[in-house]
């Protein structure tokens, strides 16, 4: 076994619950790393009182110095980055040449928590003579954030800088596929100085997503992961008068037209679903290909042959997913769509022949509404679906319930601002496979890709982990009263 057996970290310690456990193997080649607890709402009101108990400390902490902490732990998270890339390519299975990368943007996220009381500052006006309001932001308290296996250090980053340094106090369920890392950035955490409590993780499955739901004493709650799910965790939340903000799946549409850079744009499509073995919220799903442009597709097909499972290509996270990656390509065979490139039987190198590998794969000719043009299968799969035209194009990507992200591959500036205008989806490129925002701009979706208002990321999250109070204030009683005073 690589690692120990994992323990929860609360208060700031660990704690080992008396529950059922699991073992989790490595997707790059079958290793067990360790076992996880599967903990139980017990478990979980633990950690939710010890992040109450901090709260009433923590939230009296001003601004800049909650953002102090942080900005320790970002010159802590850029000394130990290579030791985390390290960690979650082991758990993950993603490329090494993707891990840094991936750490590098939990970084940003945090330098923008650092810029916290600058980018968070309230209004401030004088409304009549004598009479002035302004604004200030409160934490909501103890939050919960639930997280996906996909980005195991970046998507915890999302939220964790962002809603500590407002004042709120937290507990992450990491998934059960990529808690190694959570745990290792709550270490981080504590060595920079974050109070104990002010950050919890609790590792389990659906009994920890359903206590973390129904728990009085949690506030706000955000969720990363499948449509279905994240439907459940906003419903539910709401009925108990949380605030919820849950992202689902994804189908992003690229768009190509003929007159698109012919080896700039086999290189970025490539890219998108290839990239971390399409386990992404915006991975390229379809391409929707308008008019002669086979020599640019013939050219993606060369492109993609470079990616090589285990070698430059992601592992797939675990043989239940791979299966059901499978399960996509051969229902889409069946249905006589044409394979140009076919990744289900691939060789992984020596010593990854237990890893979990699929090899790029491309399915042509596809029918608009088919279960592999409509359905996210999260595994590196381009379908490609043929139109004559820009307009056709764009309906048939505004066809899809999911609207997480979207881009036009063109030279013409007249059909991107088209594309950019009228395409369905809250992440738009021009010649970017992954039109992916940088900080401070925020990341969201459209339409079943998310559910709540705001986004995740960015200034738009300042609204969702605060309640605002607006005060006003009188000093002239020589003045008469009127409505304004």
């Amino acid at each position: 076994m690589r690692y120990s057996d994992l323990a929860n970290f609360i208060d700031g310690k660990p704690s080992n619950p008396k529950t059922p456990r699991m073992e989790r193997y490595s997707p790059v080649d079958g290793e067990l790393l360790s076992t996880i607890p599967l903990s139980d709402a017990a478990e979980l009101d633990k950690a939710v009182q010890a992040a109450k108990t901090a709260s009433a400390d923590w939230s009296q902490w001003t601004i800049k110095e909650r953002a102090g902490i942080f900005f320790k732990y970002y010159g802590l998270l850029k000394e130990h980055a290579a030791e985390h890339a390290d960690l979650f390519y082991h758990e993950m299975g993603k490329d090494p040449k993707e891990t840094p990368l991936e750490v590098a943007k939990s970084i940003e996220l945090t330098e923008f928590a650092c810029a916290m009381p600058e980018v968070c500052t309230g209004d401030f006006e004088v409304v009549s003579r004598g009479v002035e309001c302004h604004e200030e932001r409160f934490p909501l308290g103890v939050v919960a954030s639930i997280s996906p296996f996909n980005f195991p250090h970046m998507v915890p980053h999302w939220t964790m800088p962002n809603a500590l340094v407002l004042g709120n106090t937290m507990v992450i369920k990491p998934s059960r596929e990529a808690p190694l890392t959570v745990l290792k950035i709550a270490e981080l955490l504590k060595e920079a100085g974050l109070p104990d409590g002010v950050f919890n993780v609790v590792c389990g499955g659906r009994e920890v997503v359903n206590a973390i739901v129904e728990h009085p004493d949690i506030q706000g709650i955000t969720f990363v992961g499948s449509t279905k799910v994240a439907q459940m965790v906003y419903t539910k939340g709401c009925a108990k008068f949380k605030r919820v903000l849950a992202l689902g799946s994804a189908n992003n549409h690229l768009i190509l037209l003929p007159d698109a850079h012919p080896e700039g744009s086999a290189t970025n499509i490539a890219a998108s679903y290839l990239g971390c073995a399409g386990q992404r919220c915006m991975s390229a799903c379809v391409l929707v290909a308008v008019g002669e442009v086979d020599p640019i597709i013939a050219k993606l097909v060369e492109e993609s042959k470079k990616y090589v499972p285990g070698v430059n290509l992601s592992a797939i996270v675990n043989p239940e997913a791979k299966a059901s990656i499978t399960g996509y390509i051969d229902r889409a065979e069946k249905e006589g769509f044409k394979l140009l490139l076919d990744g289900r039987k691939v060789t992984p190198p020596p010593g990854k022949e237990k890893g979990n590998y699929l090899g790029p794969t491309i399915i042509d000719h596809a029918r608009p509404g088919s279960e592999i043009a409509v359905e996210e299968n999260f595994g590196p799969v381009m379908t490609i679906v043929r139109v004559k035209t820009l307009d056709e194009a764009i309906e048939v990507a505004n066809s899809s319930p999911y609207g997480n992200g979207g881009s036009i591959f063109t030279q013409s500036g007249r059909a991107a601002e088209i594309f950019c205008r009228r395409i369905q989806a809250g992440m738009v490129g021009v010649n970017v496979g992954v039109p992916v925002p940088r900080e401070p701009f925020s990341f969201g979706g459209w339409k079943d890709s998310i559910f709540g208002g705001g986004d995740l990321t960015g200034r738009s999250s300042i609204g969702f982990w605060t309640k605002l109070k607006k005060i006003s204030v009188k000093w002239n009683p020589d003045k008469p009263v009127n409505w304004m005073a």
